[in-house]
């Protein structure tokens, strides 16, 4: 797998993300919840990591609290099972790669964060 993303600054990808989603009628908002769900970072926090350009690895490293049921996302992403991926800040990103793929396919948001 390639590491590079590790350095890549959070807010380099994070507009990607959010095209993304409003590509298929979502939100930017939809967008900050899902990574707000996952890694515990609060609005203020988010807004800080973008206007900072925290790279990947200290995005996730320095996440308050990865979500308790991470463990329920599964599935294929970038030709990976989320769920066997053993390089753990390479199945965070995928988690959140697969939860923005999961709500620009029009999945509910209460399906995507596991209710």
């Amino acid at each position: 797998m390639n590491t590079r993303v590790y350095k890549m600054a959070f807010s380099g990808v994070y507009p990607h993300y959010v095209a993304k989603a409003e590509k298929k009628g979502r939100s930017r908002e939809e967008v900050d919840i899902i990574i707000q769900w996952l890694t515990g970072y609060g609005e203020r926090d988010l807004k800080r990591i973008l206007e900072d350009k925290t790279d990947f690895e200290t995005f996730f490293n320095e996440a308050p609290e990865l979500n308790p049921n991470v463990s329920k996302i599964t599935g294929v992403i970038c030709g990976y099972r989320v769920e066997e991926i053993e390089d753990k800040l390479m199945q965070k990103i995928r988690y959140l790669d697969k939860l923005i793929d999961e709500l620009a396919k029009g999945k509910s948001m209460d399906k995507i964060l596991r209710k």
